[in-house]
């Protein structure tokens, strides 16, 4: 294997980075394999996609199934039944009744293009407004849509046109502290968002505002909901479309269906992928017909989009999780998860270091201060540079994968939706040791 893994470090690109050069032999359940004998706890999901677990029995048996029968239906040519059956399987858990039009497509950016671009269609308004620190992907649209770090457009020049950023209502981004109400981070949000459309992008020439239930790639921040609500009031006020991006929060992620539940706010379109498949690449525009009827034939489409095999694994996705009880057990974990790290960011050798704790359901963030973004905090200890890669890597060395996210030192937990309190508690011992071991060594 020492060859193989020798031609990729020559052969594959390096515009594609890497947590670690081994190589992945096989995945069951919460648990990866190495070709060096290595097996680790995986807290990363592949970034939130095996939320049932790796090759789990139901899914994998409906995917090999479907492999004998049809590989291959295009959608512009024909209905396939996979295709269809999962809209049934869909359309009774749609956070809104009105959500009753199905577009599926491969990935989370893909979605997010065909988003735009149908807002656009259906309002006859050019500009899309999205969030400070959010991120929908990094083809050509979705990075203009994209803000949580330069890495993923930089070297582009010229974006998308009409995209316009607005503040998101997050303390860190705001430069307030942990502490700050979310009241008065909505109120302020929203403010700059009346202004942006007073100064910058007139309603009239605004298509959709798009936003992420609980930033991902911005720092595991959910969006209070209030300024949710907020959102959808303005949005209504000047008939701006409302693009919930669920990409990686949604689909039992947060411990309900989709994240957008608490708020009680109605997508006008939701993005849906990752956890959709359970590895299996496909994603969901879903809309409603009245908005979708603007559309013409021909407008929407790809070769390889609602691929029959991706659709029979997420019609086998929605049935395990009603039938294992999946969003009961991601309750009940979550209960666990947030009660061993607030457990151990009141550790007196360890709470100088943790800002803050945060998330829905199983998908966790736990911020480190910041020695680029401090948080001005009396008698806090200098923060320790890179912390959060410093812990997820000796994390990794002591067998939990697990990831860093944003442009803060956060590292975000997205262990599997049927996890168990096992699982949980061994994560979380490997993440606790490690934490008091890098904050040992690195101390000044």
């Amino acid at each position: 294997m020492a060859s193989l893994q020798a031609l990729g470090k020559a052969h594959v690109t390096k515009g594609l980075g890497r947590l670690t050069h081994g190589i992945m032999s096989k995945g069951s359940g919460s648990y990866l394999e190495f070709t060096d004998g290595r097996k680790v706890l995986d807290f990363s999901c592949g970034i939130g996609v095996t939320g049932l677990g790796h090759c789990h029995p139901k899914v994998s048996q409906a995917a090999a199934d479907q492999c004998m029968n049809l590989v291959h239906g295009q959608c512009s040519i024909a209905f396939h039944a996979p295709y269809l059956r999962l809209i049934e399987k869909l359309l009774p858990v749609m956070p809104h009744p009105s959500l009753d039009s199905f577009f599926f497509w491969n990935s989370g950016s893909e979605a997010v293009e065909c988003s735009m671009k149908m807002a656009r269609i259906i309002t006859g308004r050019p500009n899309i407004i999205c969030m400070q620190g959010g991120y929908h992907g990094r083809t050509y649209g979705a990075m203009a849509v994209t803000t949580s770090k330069t890495i993923y457009f930089e070297g582009n020049g010229a974006l998308m046109p009409g995209a316009f950023k607005t503040p998101f209502p997050y303390w860190h981004q705001m430069g307030l502290p942990p502490t700050t109400p979310a009241a008065d981070l909505t109120q302020a949000a929203l403010y700059q968002l009346r202004l942006l459309l007073a100064q910058q992008s007139a309603p009239k020439d605004t298509a959709a505002l798009i936003i992420e239930t609980v930033l991902g790639e911005g720092g595991y921040v959910p969006a209070p909901p209030e300024f949710l609500r907020g959102l959808r009031q303005i949005c209504d006020e000047h008939g701006i479309l409302l693009i919930i991006d669920e990409v990686q929060c949604g689909f039992g992620r947060t411990g309900t269906w989709w994240a957008i539940e608490e708020s009680g706010v109605k997508p006008d379109i939701l993005l849906s992928a990752k956890g959709l498949a359970n590895g299996f690449p496909l994603s969901a525009v879903i809309s409603r017909t009245e908005l979708t009827d603007k559309l013409k034939p021909g407008m929407l489409g790809g070769t390889y989009a609602g691929n029959p095999v991706s659709c029979a694994a997420a019609v086998a996705v929605a049935e395990a999780m009603q039938e294992e009880k999946v969003l009961s057990n991601v309750e009940a974990r979550s209960r666990e998860l947030f009660s061993s790290l607030n457990s151990l960011a009141k550790d007196p050798a360890v709470s100088p270091y943790i800002v803050d704790v945060r998330g829905r359901g199983l998908m966790v963030g736990v911020e480190f201060a910041s020695a680029t973004f401090p948080v001005t905090s009396a008698n806090a200890p200098p923060p320790i540079a890179k912390v959060a890669s410093l812990v997820a890597q000796r994390c990794l060395e002591k067998g939990l994968l697990i990831l860093t996210t944003s442009i803060y030192e956060v590292v975000r937990f997205i262990p599997t939706l049927n996890s168990t309190a096992e699982e949980i508690k061994e994560g979380c011992k490997i993440f606790a040791d490690a934490v008091k071991e890098v904050i040992a060594e690195n101390r000044n």
